[in-house]
């Protein structure tokens, strides 16, 4: 079996060069009262990359992220996604422009099976009204069709067939973490944004996720930004890595560029990586 490390190299070298930056922040500051969580922040993520965020706890990693998809609006700088320029966007707007998030604390209902929480990252795909709907004739029973045959790709993709009608909260954490993945995927999203997808999650769990996110940047060409505390899994996936220590950003690169940065060493990382 391939070290995650060499199979990235390959999926890399299959895709060849990515097409250009599609994501760009641009000097953006969020302050909660006199609390700084993010300073003058600017990094721009190239379309068809894996990229991560790092930093100590503090650092305005999530801050960040809910900067992008619209959760907080930034007081200073914009985000210009796609081409559009933009300060003030809302959560739906953004899943909308086609930016999907899973989130450090699982969002899914708990109550609800694995198939029915998959069918939620549905919504903004839905065309017909509620009474179409809810009477269930012509368009909307094809509609249902077409969005259940996606959920089925997801369900296979992600190996959870076997749990398709279990309640997600009866699941371990490892495959609930899975199940949030399939939701942002049901979406069909141009940019995933991943808030650790890997916390919480055993060796094996975590080899797992791994090669899922992999498949996912290399066959769909889904373009990934995470954030992720174990280094290991940061440097054997990504493509480019952006540094954040208290608000503020300390250096940004490639994985090995990254790694060897003192600044970085001396705030982060430390010796041993």
């Amino acid at each position: 079996m391939l070290a995650l490390g060499e199979l990235r190299k390959r999926h890399r070298e299959a895709e060849g060069a990515a097409e250009g930056s599609f994501l760009r922040v641009e000097n953006v500051g969020l302050h909660f009262g006199g609390v700084k969580a993010i300073s003058g922040v600017s990094f721009e993520i190239r379309r068809g990359e894996i990229s991560s965020i790092i930093g100590p706890n503090g650092a305005g990693k999530s801050s960040m992220l809910n900067v992008i998809n619209g959760v907080y609006h930034p007081q200073e700088g914009t985000v210009t996604f796609l081409g559009k320029q933009r300060r003030r966007m809302h959560p739906h707007e953004a899943a909308a422009q086609g930016i999907a998030r899973t989130f450090q604390n699982i969002a899914l209902f708990k109550g609800m099976s694995v198939l029915d929480n998959l069918m939620t990252g549905r919504n903004l795909k839905m065309k017909c009204n509620f009474l179409q709907q809810a009477l269930y004739w012509g368009p909307a029973q094809r509609e249902e069709l077409e969005h259940r045959a996606k959920i089925e790709e997801v369900i296979d993709y992600l190996e959870i067939e076997h749990i398709r009608k279990t309640p997600v909260g009866r699941l371990p954490y490892g495959l609930q973490k899975r199940v949030e993945l399939g939701r942002a995927l049901a979406a069909e999203p141009t940019l995933l944004l991943l808030d650790e997808p890997m916390a919480g999650m055993n060796v094996e769990e975590k080899q797992d996720m791994s090669r899922f996110i992999l498949d996912v940047n290399d066959q769909f060409g889904t373009t990934i930004l995470l954030i992720e505390h174990d280094m290991g899994v940061v440097m054997d996936i990504s493509d480019f890595v952006v540094v954040l220590d208290h608000g503020q950003k300390i250096a940004e690169g490639t994985p090995d560029e990254v790694r060897s940065d003192p600044v970085v060493i001396r705030a982060y990382l430390g010796t041993a990586h």
